[in-house]
């Protein structure tokens, strides 16, 4: 049977609170408690909370034949369990169905696979036993890496760690006169299942669902079921990846989102030959029909797909360098506290906000970003940093004088 992969990332960032010049080498916590605490607030009341609800329900209504994947970052995880245990109560009703999997991926949702290797292992490693510790023991078998970034060489270092199958970007580029709606293998290691985003259907939902210039305006379910069918019979799985923040936050309640979600898998059960499925039931069901090759890594952002969101001009390189040159000094620091900050501060988010595009992405990246300007962005950044970087050399000092 033709199957959907319903996908959605829950994601929230543990925001830095405004840091002066004046308060390196004095103040050594760095975190917007007030900030963190009301977005996540925030959030569960418009998206996490009713949305939860609405998903059992529907698992419910159709005796599981109604499935989806979540991929939950442990920063987000974190501020769940300290802020939001509701919002975890309502995760765990959803996994305890058997009908909802969850992913692996870095646990401060970081960009380390692309500097460093053992910091992703660990990175993954961290996550793996917290998604264990919280549902009750809990294995995930399927890899999304931050920001949907994948390469060859990314792909064989997830095969190595034991994952089945890998999400990934069905980035035109990449896919050129192929189709997104196969599986696919690592170029390197054949055993990595990959499953790439139907971009084109995920972003009518996720970004263009309540824009009232866009030519499809209003998006129905009998509309997207109509584009559904459409899809050629030999192309038997549509991955639809998206932030589950779509639903209620970035597509407030007003705009019908909920209703569209809810009358949704009734629309695909009667009028198309699709079912639903994770990405673990995907990976192993579906044959794959090609290796794909990817030299460069690719992520969802922006028109190009690449990296430039987070890594595409200076500032963002300077200290996305600054941190890591760090990794072997931090290491040999058993300190919880500086484990914890070195963690959080690689979090993506933080160098997405330095990101200085503009023109056709501009809109998207203001949108998510609570600095006034890239540059406000990163100079807080680089403070905190700084202050970091004293703390690592002060206690490996300490660590070479008693020895």
């Amino acid at each position: 049977m033709r199957t959907i992969c319903f996908y959605f990332q829950v994601h929230q960032p543990l925001r830095i609170k405004p840091y002066r010049f004046f308060d390196i080498g004095e103040d050594h916590y760095y975190w917007d408690d007030y900030s963190n605490k009301s977005i996540i607030r925030k959030v569960a009341q418009k998206c996490y909370l009713p949305m939860n609800e609405l998903l059992l329900d529907l698992i419910h209504r159709y005796n599981g034949k109604f499935k989806v994947t979540f991929s939950i970052s442990g920063v987000c995880l974190d501020q769940f369990e300290l802020y939001a245990p509701d919002v975890l109560e309502s995760f765990k009703k959803l996994v305890d169905t058997g009908h909802v999997e969850l992913l692996s991926e870095t646990d401060a949702h970081a960009l380390c696979s692309l500097a460093s290797k053992d910091e992703f292992v660990r990175m993954v490693e961290n996550h793996k036993e917290k998604i264990k510790r919280i549902f009750n023991g809990y294995e995930t078998k399927v890899f999304r890496n931050t920001e949907l970034i994948y390469s060859d060489k990314i792909g064989a270092m997830v095969a190595g760690m034991g994952f089945e199958g890998m999400l990934t970007e069905g980035a035109k580029h990449i896919l050129g006169w192929k189709s997104p709606n196969f599986v696919y293998q690592n170029s390197e290691d054949p055993n990595l299942k990959i499953l790439l985003k139907n971009f084109q259907l995920s972003d009518d939902i996720a970004f263009r669902f309540s824009n009232k210039t866009w030519s499809d305006y209003p998006l129905t379910t009998e509309k997207f079921v109509n584009w559904i069918n459409v899809i050629p019979k030999e192309q038997e799985v549509l991955n639809l990846f998206m932030d589950y923040e779509t639903f209620g936050e970035h597509q407030w309640a007003e705009t019908g989102i909920f209703e569209f979600m809810r009358s949704l898998p009734e629309a695909v059960f009667r009028y198309t030959n699709f079912g639903f499925s994770t990405t673990t039931e995907v990976v192993r069901n579906a044959k794959p029909i090609a290796k794909i090759q990817v030299p460069t890594p690719i992520s969802w952002a922006d028109e190009e797909r690449d990296l430039t969101a987070w890594l595409g001009n200076d500032l963002q390189n300077e200290a996305f360098a600054k941190l890591y040159e760090l990794e072997s000094e931090v290491m040999k620091i058993d300190d919880p506290e500086i484990r914890r900050d070195w963690s959080y501060l690689q979090t993506s988010d933080h160098f997405y906000y330095m990101c200085t595009k503009f023109f056709s992405d501009g809109a998207v990246h203001s949108y998510f970003s609570h600095y006034d300007t890239p540059y406000d962005a990163f100079i807080n950044y680089m403070n905190v940093l700084s202050d970091f970087i004293l703390r690592v050399k002060n206690k490996v000092k300490e660590l070479n004088s008693a020895t």
